[in-house]
């Protein structure tokens, strides 16, 4: 069984589990299928909005797809909640992704 199918057959034991719904998405997001990823990954920001590890990859997702300004109010979102829930990793890396989308970031090209 492929990892989407296995992951689908966990989220009908537990349909609004959001580490298998995330997980769904990226192995969507791996498999090239954008439209999907998205769709997944919009919805557990909106269902689970506390999940923070998600406005990362959504947020990177949306700058693949040349949607900055989604990017850019995804990130932000993504600071907010994880500061609200103490996760001090995961808003690091979403200032640091907000940095670079915004052309801030500190490569020299």
């Amino acid at each position: 069984m492929d990892r989407i199918a296995a992951l689908q057959t966990f989220l009908l034991d537990d349909p609004d589990d959001p580490f298998t719904r995330f997980a769904l998405a990226q192995e969507h997001r791996k498999a090239g299928d954008m439209p999907r990823a998205l769709t997944i990954f919009e919805d557990l920001v909106r269902d689970h909005p506390a999940y923070v590890g998600t406005y990362y990859h959504l947020g990177a997702l949306y700058r693949q797809l040349d949607r900055s300004d989604d990017a850019l109010q995804t990130f932000r979102t993504g600071i907010r909640e994880a500061t609200a829930a103490g996760d001090l990793h995961a808003r690091a890396e979403l200032q640091s992704a907000l940095l670079e989308a915004e052309g801030l970031g500190f490569d020299d090209d």
